[in-house]
């Protein structure tokens, strides 16, 4: 994930926006996804909801923070 983002963010001349969504140089947009939130997401319940709403504030998608929202456990 982060490697992705680094090529078309910083290295790229791309832009940030929500959710795990970017945008490369020449205006083509990407979601990049680790597998750790379609697990999350695909657990249902609680678990799914937590790291719905954790991703939704989110730019790239931290894994520690969908983890410790996932918990309970907050910043």
């Amino acid at each position: 994930t982060d490697r992705y983002w680094k090529a078309i963010i910083q290295d790229g001349g791309g832009q940030a926006s929500a959710c795990g969504w970017c945008k490369d140089r020449f205006g083509m947009s990407w979601q990049i996804t680790p597998e750790r939130l379609i697990e999350l997401l695909a657990a249902g319940g609680e678990t799914a909801s937590r790291a719905f709403t954790a991703m939704m504030d989110m730019s790239k998608i931290d894994i520690a923070a969908l983890d410790r929202a996932v918990e309970g456990v907050k910043k």
